[in-house]
Parts: C-alpha cells; sequence; structure tokens
C-alpha cells in the first residue's frame, strides 16, 4: 500500500486550488450565508479532545442557529442521551466545526471557529421552546465560513425519495443494545417505548 505522507506527494495528486474554492470563503456570516444558515433544520458539531475527535448531529426548526451577528453564532443544546461528548470536548478544546444541510438543496454550508459554553438565565431564556429550556447555549465565533458545492449530495442522490432505506432493511436501536449487552437490555421494549418517550422529551 502507498501512503502520503508529505504535502508535496498530496499536491503533486491534486494540483493547487482554484479560485472558486477559495473565494467563497469569508471570516464571518455574509448575507448569502445568512440565508443558508436560516433555512437549515440540521448541522453536524465536530469537536476535538483529548479522547479523539467527535461529530454529532444537532437537528431543531429551520433557523435554530442563530446568528447573533456576523461574527457569532448561538445554538441551543437541546435534551439528548446525556453522554455529553461534544460538550465535554469544547470544555477542554474550543476549536469546532459546523456541517450544515438544507433538504432539497445540494450546497451545504461549513463553519469553523471556536466556541464556549453558556448557561446565562436570559440567553437561555431567549431559547425557550415548549416551556423548556436548554441547559446550555453553544456560543461559537466564526473564523472561516463558506459553501461546500453540490457534488457529495448529487452523487449521493440524498433527497431523492426514491432512494430512501426502508427501516425495516435496517437494524433497531433495540435490537442494537439487546445485542450489545447479551439481552440485559430489553430491545423489543426499548423500541415500544422510544417514540412516546421521545416525545415527551423533544425539548
Amino acid at each position: 500500500m502507498s501512503i502520503i505522507t508529505t504535502l508535496e506527494q498530496l499536491e503533486a495528486i491534486y494540483g493547487q486550488t482554484g479560485i472558486t474554492s477559495t473565494a467563497k470563503v469569508s471570516d464571518r456570516v455574509t448575507p448569502h450565508y445568512r440565508i443558508m444558515i436560516e433555512k437549515s433544520p440540521f448541522v453536524a458539531l465536530a469537536t476535538c479532545g483529548p479522547e479523539g475527535l467527535d461529530c454529532s448531529p444537532r437537528g431543531d426548526l429551520p433557523g435554530f442557529v442563530r446568528i447573533h451577528d456576523d461574527k457569532t453564532l448561538m445554538l441551543p443544546d437541546r435534551r439528548g442521551n446525556n453522554r455529553v461528548d461534544s460538550l465535554r470536548n469544547i470544555v477542554r478544546d474550543p476549536r469546532i466545526g459546523l456541517l450544515f444541510l438544507i433538504p432539497g438543496s445540494g450546497n451545504t454550508l461549513r463553519v469553523n471557529g471556536h466556541g464556549r459554553l453558556s448557561t446565562d438565565p436570559d440567553l437561555l431564556e431567549s431559547f425557550r421552546m415548549e416551556g423548556k429550556l436548554p441547559r446550555t447555549v453553544l456560543v461559537m465565533t466564526v473564523e472561516e465560513i463558506y459553501f461546500q458545492c453540490a457534488r457529495a449530495i448529487v452523487r449521493a442522490d440524498l433527497w431523492n425519495p426514491d432512494k430512501r432505506v426502508d427501516p425495516r432493511q435496517l437494524p433497531t436501536p433495540g435490537q442494537i443494545l439487546a445485542a450489545m449487552t447479551a439481552n440485559a437490555v430489553d430491545g423489543a421494549e426499548y423500541d415500544r417505548e422510544w417514540p412516546e418517550r421521545a416525545r415527551q422529551s423533544m425539548w
């Protein structure tokens, strides 16, 4: 197996970056990028920490990532499984990355910068949803933002309803938990109770 070990080897294969790949990069939220953020209901949050890297999904109503100003984004931490892998990482290493997806659009939006976690009461209150407050808000300083061209989404045919995978072809969370715990977790019960548990703890 031939392994690339230097930047020179890499550049010999891929060449130099073209102007359309660099001109799109900004150090702040531009009017066009604002529209993309406001239309997105989903973002992947990438963090790093002593144990390694992590990438976690975040979803909410479109525009749930608030643009405080052109250098600052705010992301409420809604209820989840309390692993807080991303939050642990941010406390120890503030470098973060976001990847926004917009249903129906081939283009994605990438944002890199630094984050910190806030528990300011007024800020938490401003993100109240159905009577529930987030426990923290991620405040991100934007250092780099740019759109990613549509090739990956087009190749994946991601938004094509005819390409959706039948959930019956996939293992359920309960089946995975049962297998991983030698049936100490009742998988069928977990799957049966999950929809109502999720409904009651969505926010």
